[in-house]
């Protein structure tokens, strides 16, 4: 036990919460200690010498002395491998069946005894020991799979243990693994997969936090790939950059080493473009849960509110001050006695009044909801899950009990179809109080504990879909599963509006329910780059919708602090400002007229960037691509672009560089390829290569690429409708000039409103004739003047033509 998180525990929690969790977290331990065997003697196996194979659809299986090997390339490139007869099914992450082989790929016999598989797009080489080799067409290796171990039990009960070591080219580097502060490049280290609530504020070097993924994207020379190993289980990922001329002159290649402490060993890998791969990664887990069009404003949230009059208070400081707000979200306070699916009649005595007087102000309420239910009778949720078998249960057939903020809680097992559509069916309640979306936290899942994991036991067990298991196999999938009941409750119960949710854990495939938010990041310039690592982070594992809590979760933001931290928010997915119950106030008000000030220009540019933030959410739908990428995105050649961490790019054209340092007046940018406009001066800088731009307390560097065509709302009156507040029913389109001999161009796509229509693609191009720029729309009939005005920005900027 450490006694130094026993302290903190009991000093967070109360003493007599404290020794609550002190018993919860010795009874999970006895728990386990009954009822999950200990691991007794191993005996590790190999692939050994390749003894046959076997041609099937799309690639075949390979047979070694000891260990078999499927192996084939799907329709459009994606390769899948699994050992000892794994399939790709069944599996939480993908969305529905995987795809078909491809039936042009051929298993045919490769050099030194070993076989290879060979396809259109991708060449997978077997070797005779069992290696596997992924290549382009052109015979460039990116990922070489070394033959994998096994370490089983000598009695043959319990799971099998599992390594698997990659090597990739020297001059690669690393992003992904889900949600890691320490990114959005992951640099040699240790990397757990198991989803943890790390006990209050996080920085960069906490490591694992709530969203754990074993997906690799990998950037090199040679190409990018996606390598994902579909296995939920605990384990750890080894990474180390490689090193170009190491030792008499040879690379030495980068390595990854897969442990996973059971489950199967299968692997899907894709290639292509950095758009390429996102794509097929959307293709195979999901495409992602499209926002309403509100949930792309900006939204303020608070643990500790207290009640409705404090809720009205600050909607009406945002009102009177002439500051956009779309949503408000309740934390646990506004519970009765923090029991999920109540609320707190005397502090909100009319829940559905106020939420329909803030609707009539544009501002939309939304509730967080956790998992776990107070195991008390005479709680309606907990009566009616008891009644219909719903909570995880031990060994022994009792429910699995932790200790959360109403008290002794129960979990629903959400791995249970059953149990998902109960859970599905209670979000009526929070419906009826007038709430527009939900928040779901606590969900890793969460048994506060002073020491071990703060979760239930690995011994409880779950339904698993019906083949059934413990906790060691549902324990990354249970906030994916609760996310799923949530949003197929939310449609079933609202069907002609898209829900909105986002959740703090989850796994591979979550985008399809939502997105997800940095969690309690700490307040501190450290944090404020952990937020931008997370969302660009699990941008490249295909969640596209996320944000941090603007000022850091915890403590105190100096003004100058709050205000870098809001000016980058102002351009991510979720742009939300929250805190904790004994946080420092988190209102732009709270910090002085300068911050309100230079604030409210950040709101405002949000406000005017919807149309632009609308399309990226469509387009991410479409193709996977996330809002914010890495500037390496469109250029992963560019070595000096993928080292590079302190900016991004917000979709295909504008490239946003917060500051990120106490004391920043000005900032070295790193640009791409072409011409970039500093977007607050109209100056226009040529990359590849590195300027130094202003950033000065009113804003951050931004930059414009040269021909991009961005929608964005056009203003209403001189100085702004509403205090300065974009004119929401018209929309421009704002062009960058093209460089000489160069064109551009930009898609967009409009808002259809919260439902479920399918809105059109308008694609426009965008050109230089005799000084001016002409804007063009390219329809299936031909090329046509565009629809809506055309503004042209940049210094010395000619006219537009339509």
């Amino acid at each position: 036990m450490n006694g130094r998180e026993l302290l903190r525990s009991m000093k967070d929690a109360g003493s007599v919460r404290g020794m609550r969790t002190v018993r919860s977290a010795w009874r999970r331990h006895r728990t386990d200690e009954r009822d999950l065997p200990a691991r007794g003697a191993e005996r590790a196996r190999v692939p050994g010498p390749v003894s046959g194979a076997e041609p099937l659809a799309g690639g075949g299986i390979v047979r070694f002395a000891r260990a078999e090997l499927r192996v084939w390339v799907a329709v459009g490139g994606a390769v899948f491998w699994g050992w000892d007869g794994d399939g790709p099914s069944p599996s939480y992450a993908l969305a529905g069946d995987p795809p078909e082989p491809d039936p042009r790929a051929q298993l045919e016999p490769d050099k030194d005894g070993g076989w290879r598989v060979v396809s259109e797009r991708v060449t997978v080489a077997v070797s005779r020991h069992g290696g596997v080799e992924v290549a382009t067409p052109g015979g460039l290796v990116l990922r070489r799979e070394l033959p994998p171990r096994w370490w089983e039990p000598v009695d043959g009960g319990g799971p099998a243990r599992w390594a698997q070591r990659t090597e990739v080219a020297a001059d690669a580097r690393f992003f992904g693994l889900g949600g890691r502060a320490s990114g959005p490049r992951l640099r040699d280290g240790v990397y757990r997969l198991w989803n943890t609530d790390p006990r209050g504020g996080f920085g960069p070097g906490d490591d694992p936090l709530y969203i754990t993924m074993p997906v690799q994207l990998v950037v090199a020379d040679a190409g990018t790939h996606l390598a994902f190993y579909d296995n939920a289980w605990d384990g750890r990922v080894t990474l180390k950059e490689g090193e170009e001329g190491a030792g008499s002159g040879h690379d030495r290649p980068g390595t990854s080493e897969v442990r996973m402490d059971g489950g199967p060993l299968r692997c899907w890998v894709l290639l292509g473009t950095p758009a390429r791969v996102l794509h097929g990664w959307t293709a195979l887990t999901g495409v992602p849960a499209l926002p309403p069009s509100w949930a792309l404003g900006p939204q303020h949230a608070r643990w500790g509110f207290g009640s409705a009059r404090e809720v009205r208070r600050i909607v009406a400081g945002y009102r009177e001050r002439g500051l956009p707000l779309s949503a408000l979200h309740l934390d646990i306070d506004h519970y009765d006695g923090h029991q999920v699916f109540t609320v707190d009649r005397r502090n909100f005595p009319d829940l559905p009044a106020l939420a329909k007087e803030l609707r009539a102000e544009g501002v939309r309420l939304v509730s967080i909801v956790d998992p776990a239910v107070k195991a008390a009778p005479g709680n309606e949720t907990y009566d009616s899950g008891a009644a219909a078998g719903a909570f995880v249960r031990d060994a022994r057939g009792g429910d699995v009990r932790g200790e959360v903020w109403p008290g002794e809680c129960v979990y629903p097992d959400f791995t249970d179809p059953a149990v998902r559509e109960w859970w599905g069916a209670l979000y009526e309640e929070r419906l009826a109080q007038g709430f527009s979306g939900v928040w779901h936290d606590m969900n890793e899942p969460v048994s506060f504990a002073p020491f071990g994991d703060m979760t239930l036991p690995r011994s409880a067990r779950h339904a698993l879909d019906g083949r059934g298991g413990d906790h060691r196999k549902a324990h990354n999938v249970y906030g994916l599963t609760m996310a799923m009941a949530g949003y197929e409750g939310l449609r079933q119960l609202r069907p002609d509006e898209r829900p909105f949710l986002f959740s703090r854990s989850g796994w591979a495939g979550m985008q399809r329910y939502g997105g997800t938010w940095s969690g309690d990041v700490e307040t501190g310039w450290p944090g404020l780059r952990a937020s931008l690592a997370l969302v660009l982070g699990l941008g490249l594992c295909g969640v596209p919708y996320s944000g941090p809590d603007v000022g850091g979760f915890t403590g105190s933001p100096s003004p100058e602090l709050y205000l870098r931290w809001y000016q980058l928010g102002a351009y991510l997915p979720l742009f939300r400002t929250h805190a904790a119950i004994d946080a420092g106030r988190r209102e732009p008000w709270e910090f002085g007229a300068d911050v309100l000030g230079h604030a409210r220009a950040a709101l405002l540019e949000r406000e005017r960037l919807g149309p632009y933030f609308m399309t990226l959410a469509q387009l991410a739908r479409l193709t996977g691509a996330p809002y914010a990428r890495p500037v390496w995105w469109g250029a992963p050649e560019d070595r000096a672009l993928r080292d590079c961490e302190d900016a991004f790019l917000l979709g295909d054209s504008l490239l946003v560089a917060p500051v990120l340092e106490a004391g920043t007046d000005r900032r070295a940018v790193r640009l791409p390829r072409g011409r970039w406009y500093d977007t607050a001066t109209g100056a226009a800088y040529e990359g590849p290569g590195q300027v130094l731009l202003d950033a000065p307390a009113s804003r951050i560097p931004v930059l414009a690429r040269a021909g991009a065509v961005i929608p964005v709302r056009s203003w209403a009156g001189a100085d702004g409708a509403a205090g300065g507040v974009a004119d929401a029913a018209g929309v421009e389109l704002e062009v960058w000039p093209p460089a000489p001999g160069r064109t551009g161009g930009g898609l967009v796509v409009r808002d259809a409103g919260d439902g479920w229509a399918y809105p059109e693609v308008e694609r426009y191009t965008s050109r230089l004739v005799g000084g001016e720029v002409v804007v063009e729309r390219v329809t299936d009939d031909g090329v046509v003047p565009p629809e809506l005005p055309v503004r042209v920005r940049g210094r010395g900027a000619g006219s537009a033509v339509g």
